[in-house]
């Protein structure tokens, strides 16, 4: 029998413990929160811990997410390599995104048109569904088009088409968006829960990269 000064020295003790037990609770799970990379993928620099957004132009989701990612990203620490991949699911439409997207990033553009082109498809719905609609969304945004649809075509973009596709096959990427981290774990909002949580989820696995490298 429990008498009442072992219960309430019982009750204190639990009570001491649920700051521990909530913050465990709290700790992504491998298997649910995120999931570990067999065999590990391929990063671009082994010098930095590096995360890569896995996106779709197409993707609503990916639309949402941007401004809360970008916003992260930005506030990373130098140490850390973002970076993303354009996926594309089928060989037509998300193929021609998946130019524009790498065209973008070799002439510097992202900055100033990533997000634009997520608000011309999504919000605009203006598809973007070949050289001429992006030509004119180009010219709509003060660029010039002739040299984004050069580039798409160049030989520079066209061989990065066949490593961010072989690297979304090896993160075994299924939706979009996905966040790889360091070539060894992936999460994505359907497995953290959310989007914005998925955010949480990959800042632990950074922590847990850069203490295990």
């Amino acid at each position: 029998m429990i008498d009442r000064r072992q219960f309430s020295s019982l009750a204190l003790l639990a009570i001491a413990a649920l700051p521990q037990a909530q913050a465990q609770s709290n700790v992504p799970v491998e298997g649910t929160h995120y999931l570990e990379m067999q065999p590990r993928q391929p990063t671009r620099d082994r010098a930095q811990v590096e995360v890569v957004e896995f996106f779709s132009y197409s993707c609503v989701h990916c639309h949402a997410f941007e401004p809360a990612l970008d916003a992260w990203q930005k506030a990373l620490p130098t140490r850390i390599l973002f970076r993303r991949i354009p996926v594309a699911f089928n060989e037509g439409l998300q193929v021609l995104h998946q130019r524009l997207y790498f065209a973008l990033e070799s002439l510097g553009l992202v900055e100033r048109l990533h997000r634009k082109v997520f608000e011309a498809v999504h919000v605009q719905h203006d598809h973007l569904h070949n050289a001429q609609e992006i030509a004119a969304f180009l010219a709509r945004n003060g660029v010039e088009a002739e040299k984004v649809v050069q580039a798409m075509n160049s030989f520079g973009v066209t061989s990065r088409l066949k490593p961010a596709n072989q690297l979304a096959g090896g993160y075994g990427i299924e939706g979009t968006p996905s966040l790889g981290i360091d070539g060894r774990w992936l999460t994505s909002g359907s497995m953290a829960g959310s989007n914005p949580r998925s955010l949480l989820v990959a800042d632990y696995l950074l922590s847990l990269a850069t203490k295990t490298r």
